[in-house]
């Protein structure tokens, strides 16, 4: 599977829950999937998926979760043990790995070759750290969601995009239903 046919695939989980969606393609192709308020697309800000969510599920109560990529990650490597040090049950961040900078034109990352973010995220002080094989994703996202238990979760998928349009929704509007959201 590549990365939209994940997104295709857990939308009904996500669905309900506020979402933090990483940049470029992935937030374009859970716009195009399952567009709501509930969704926050990151249009710029490589590697703040999860930090930002991460300090969205702080503030309130409701479940979270940030999708981001392993380009993504490893470009913000200092929110893992941020996310550690101050776990939240109400938060879950899946990585999703498709070994590529997705955005990009598919480069090579190095979660793509020797490095493991599940790894890195167990060595940083993450309790609750599951790898799995994209087909086998829904279940394990459904249970951290449902879990009061921080969980990182790393998805290994197939590098690919599809050709679909970027967002056309003003970014200062993203924002306003998205904070309505948290409000409701």
């Amino acid at each position: 599977m590549i990365r939209s046919e994940i997104l295709k695939e857990i939308a009904p989980i996500l669905n309900p829950h506020l979402v933090v969606c990483n940049i470029g393609l992935p937030s374009q192709e859970l716009h195009m999937i399952d567009d709501n308020e509930r969704n926050f697309y990151m249009l710029g800000t490589m590697g703040l998926s999860s930090s930002i969510g991460f300090g969205l599920a702080l503030a309130q109560d409701k479940p979270v979760i940030s999708i981001d990529g392993d380009g993504s990650i490893l470009t913000n490597l200092g929110t893992l043990p941020t996310i550690a040090n101050n776990a939240t049950g109400n938060y879950t961040l899946l990585i999703i790995d498709n070994g590529s900078y997705g955005s990009t034109g598919d480069q090579p990352t190095y979660a793509g070759k020797k490095t493991s973010l599940a790894a890195v995220a167990t060595a940083c002080g993450c309790d609750n750290v599951v790898e799995v094989q994209d087909k086998d994703l829904g279940p394990v996202l459904q249970d951290a969601v449902d879990s009061d238990e921080m969980t990182i979760i790393v998805c290994k998928c197939d590098s690919g995009n599809i050709k679909l349009p970027v967002i056309t929704l003003d970014p200062v509007v993203i924002r306003h239903r998205f904070m309505e959201a948290v409000k409701a």
